[in-house]
């Protein structure tokens, strides 16, 4: 679909692609000229059909009491467990009274009763559910069959009306239903819209993980695709069976998926497989990409193994599924998985070059309908990666592969033939790999392939669309990410230099992002040096603000292995130089929990890493506490300085150990990483500047904005604060959990900001306050103004003096607003990103 997309931008077609989206928000992204927007799932229908399906016998209601289901059974227990125990103290408190005796002897033969009620529901259900059959009969509607396929509507089809297309793609069957709503809804409405159904696998011969699912797809199939305004398959022969079962009045548009042909060759030396292995080309290499589950056949490739003493075998697989489990156990058995090397996805323009390494390509497809009746893509991608095929005999691979010579055909489930094929295929190498004929590779390249589709768009709709007004790249990758574009705050323009190919220096920062930190150091970097492009990516949480970032990816998805290796592939061929913010992993937990486990893969492949560090990741709990009396890690939730000290203690070591250049943001920081280099805080001057008057009111706004209080000393400093607020001297405002632009507002309305009394440096938010103009009181150590060279304009106080210092600054506005002109001239001075710029310039410069 990817590869469709692109073939339709390059037409001149407006793209949209919708998918489903990892979380419970709405995703969005570009893919080259390509709009994505991924969209979440619910379950509503099919929670609503299993209830149903559950309660929909006169049996059911008697014996099992409307209990609905395990949940509701668990809760029941808990209730009557609870209902006992009061009971039974109830007795207790009765039986201590000489008077109330017989009372309690009462309630006992109730609880007895109750208690033996409880016991005979209970067996009622348990007798329910063991008699209940493990699925039911097909009720021939697909709706009740498999309601999965209402939820998918209601989450694809709003989104699909919300971009009114004028041609709607349904890829394969789970979209047929979704696409036909859309397009007669939208037809409704008064738009034109037509529709087709892109049929992949012959859906009555797929071995469905369920009889329900089996029986709703080839129902859905049946009620649509005669809707549909065309049709679109991927083999002759699946186009003739197509033609025949569901009587269509013209024979479906075949569209074979294959590799692009203008973009093989770009990746070489750059992605291989065989490098991926850590094989040397000495070793004869089979290699498999694609999907693994029982059908491939592969646990014969593997059963051969041992008949095959001097191959090695890769798969190419995107996560570790059930399939590759079973497979790797088996190669433990067999005694040769030290042969069976597990290596990842490439982007799918790069296939046939990462592939292009091995020897042989294998297809050692099981008999079944859908594999016998068409060329699988990998076919074409291991042809255009010039390896000969080592095919099953499934009827249309192995009549391909034998009639243009193109490799060995071995018979299915036999790893003895398998064995056999692949020997012969090693033995007539040279000659198979020279029949891969030019005219085999045009035939089998997505330009030639998607011309009629192309085609079919513009007969569809009746449109023939502008040529595009910028070239069409197909090697696109998919960047900005966000999973809500209508969240991100409007004023976020990103202000540096995209990554790009053509500058020699490609930085990529992530993925903490802190305060928007990374976005600021790439303006200041990009303002700096025409040289250098950026990738700005951020890990994400729900909760997190919206800083601007080139990427977003959502937190609670990097622990999956597919989101893993989509950032594996998005660093390392695209960047040169790495700041790795906060000491986080880029490729999430894929080598562990620190960036430490991902610089191995990092200085393989070239790539130049600095480190960057902000604040608790490095300090020391046990040391700052020893040097600051008000040390944040006094008021730290239980148990939480250790686990940030064993966090700081491997960081700081890694920094020790690693040789990288080191980058601090805070200049405290120097004590505990002391080889590390102050790169300092950057924010937008011009942007938080404003002319607001400072101290001119009656009651002076006086602003504090904790993230979290014991991070800020907030509890020790708010009893001061109130009590002059209460007294009518200031008008006091605390700001927490409010909007990247909200809390710019507040700043820029206040007269005096108050930061943070339990660190003994200023973040961030001083610097905002100080760039607004604002006089800013805080806690600062001496080392502070001992590594700047000079004391920062900052009211420097320790808490238990704010009361005194809020008297003083109140008591002269004159002079206090003085201090708030001169901030402004520190922050131009080193919080613009000029200093920050010149500090890192001889690590980009590297």
């Amino acid at each position: 679909m990817q590869k469709t997309a692109l073939a339709a931008a390059r037409e001149g077609w407006d793209v949209t692609l919708i998918g489903r989206a990892t979380g419970k928000r709405t995703e969005h992204a570009w893919f080259g000229p390509v709009k994505v927007i991924r969209v979440p799932v619910g379950q509503q229908m099919t929670r609503r059909e299993a209830v149903r399906s559950r309660h929909s016998t006169a049996r059911v209601r008697l014996t099992q009491f409307g209990i609905k289901d395990r949940s509701e059974f668990q809760q029941l227990r808990s209730a009557h467990r609870s209902w006992v125990r009061e009971q039974s103290a109830r007795i207790g408190w009765l039986s201590d009274n000489s008077v109330t005796k017989i009372p309690a002897v009462g309630l006992k033969a109730w609880v007895r009763a109750r208690r033996q009620a409880h016991k005979l529901r209970v067996r009622a259900y348990g007798w329910e559910e063991r008699r209940r059959p493990e699925e039911r009969p097909s009720t021939g509607d697909w709706r009740r069959d498999w309601p999965a396929l209402l939820d998918l509507d209601l989450a694809f089809g709003p989104a699909i009306e919300k971009v009114a297309p004028d041609v709607i793609h349904a890829n394969d069957i789970t979209m047929i239903h979704v696409a036909a709503r859309a397009a007669a809804r939208l037809r409704a409405s008064g738009q034109r819209c037509n529709w087709l159904y892109d049929s992949h696998e012959y859906v009555a011969g797929v071995e469905w993980p369920k009889p329900l699912m089996r029986a709703a797809y080839i129902q859905l199939e049946q009620e649509f695709i005669r809707k549909a305004d065309a049709v679109v398959t991927v083999s002759p022969e699946l186009a003739e069976i197509l033609r025949k079962d569901h009587g269509l009045a013209r024979t479906p548009l075949v569209v074979r998926n294959a590799p692009v042909r203008e973009s093989i060759g770009v990746s070489q030396g750059r992605v291989s497989v065989r490098a991926a292995c850590g094989l040397d080309d000495s070793v004869p290499l089979l290699v498999y990409a694609g999907w693994i589950d029982a059908i491939r056949g592969l646990d014969t490739a593997v059963a051969a193994l041992p008949d095959l003493p001097d191959h090695h075998l890769a798969l190419v697989s995107g996560r570790r599924s059930a399939g590759l489990t079973e497979l790797l156990d088996q190669a433990v058995q067999l005694g040769v998985r030290d042969r069976i090397h597990v290596v990842p996805y490439v982007e799918q323009h790069e296939v046939p070059d990462y592939l292009a390494s091995a020897d042989l390509g294998v297809i050692s497809f099981r008999r079944s309908p859908n594999v016998e009746n068409s060329l699988p893509t990998k076919a074409a991608e291991y042809l255009h990666a010039g390896l000969p095929i080592i095919s099953s005999d499934v009827r249309t691979l192995s009549a391909y592969v034998r009639s243009h010579d193109v490799g060995e055909v071995h018979t299915a489930d036999d790893p003895a033939s398998f064995a056999a094929a692949v020997r012969r295929a090693t033995g007539r190498l040279a000659a198979l790999k020279a029949n891969i004929t030019e005219e085999i590779r045009q035939d089998l390249s997505w330009e030639f392939q998607c011309q009629g589709l192309m085609t079919l768009y513009q007969d569809m709709s009746g449109l023939t669309p502008p040529p595009p007004a910028e070239p069409v790249s197909w090697e696109a990758t998919e960047h900005a990410a966000v999973e809500d574009a209508e969240a991100a705050p409007a004023d976020h323009e990103l202000l540096w230099t995209p990554l790009t190919k053509s500058t020699p220096v490609r930085l990529g920062m992530g993925p903490a992002n802190y305060a928007g930190q990374l976005a600021t150091f790439a303006q200041a970097v990009c303002r700096d040096r025409t040289d250098v492009s950026v990738e700005v990516v951020m890990h994400k949480a729900p909760t997190s603000f919206d800083y601007p970032a080139d990427v977003y990816v959502d937190r609670g998805t990097l622990k999956n292995l597919d989101v893993q290796l989509d950032q594996v592939h998005r660093v390392l061929p695209r960047y040169t130089h790495v700041l790795a913010d906060a000491f986080l992993p880029l490729f999430g937990g894929l080598n562990g929990d620190s960036i430490e486990g991902d610089l191995p893969a990092m200085h393989k492949a070239g790539i130049k890493v600095a480190l960057l560090a902000h604040g608790s990741e490095v300090r020391l709990p046990r040391e700052h506490m020893a040097r600051n009396p008000y040390s944040l890690f006094f008021d730290a939730p239980e148990g939480y300085a250790e686990r940030l000290g064993a966090i700081a203690e491997r960081n700081v070591r890694t920094a020790q150990e690693c040789g990288l250049p080191v980058f601090v943001t805070t200049p405290d920081l120097l004590h505990d990483l002391p080889m590390a280099t102050w790169a300092p805080l950057v924010v937008d001057v011009d942007s938080w500047a404003c002319d607001s008057p400072v101290m001119e009111r009656k009651r002076p706004v006086v602003l504090h904005a904790p993230s979290k209080r014991w991070t800020k000393g907030t509890d020790r400093i708010m009893p001061v604060l109130e009590d002059l607020h209460e007294r009518g001297a200031i008008d006091f405002q605390l700001a927490e959990g409010v909007s990247w632009t909200r809390m710019r507002e507040m700043v820029q309305n206040a007269d005096i900001v108050v930061d943070q009394f339990a660190v003994g440096s200023y973040g961030t938010y001083a610097c905002e306050g100080m760039a607004a103009g604002k006089p800013v009181v805080a806690y600062l150590d001496q080392q502070v103004a001992d590594a700047i060279g000079e004391a920062p304009p900052i009211v420097n106080c320790a808490p238990d003096k704010l009361g005194e210092t809020m008297e003083r600054l109140l008591s002269d506005p004159v002079a206090t607003a003085q201090i708030g002109v001169d901030s402004v001239k520190y922050v131009r001075t080193y919080h613009d990103g000029t200093a920050t710029a010149r500090a890192l310039r001889s690590f980009l410069s590297s």
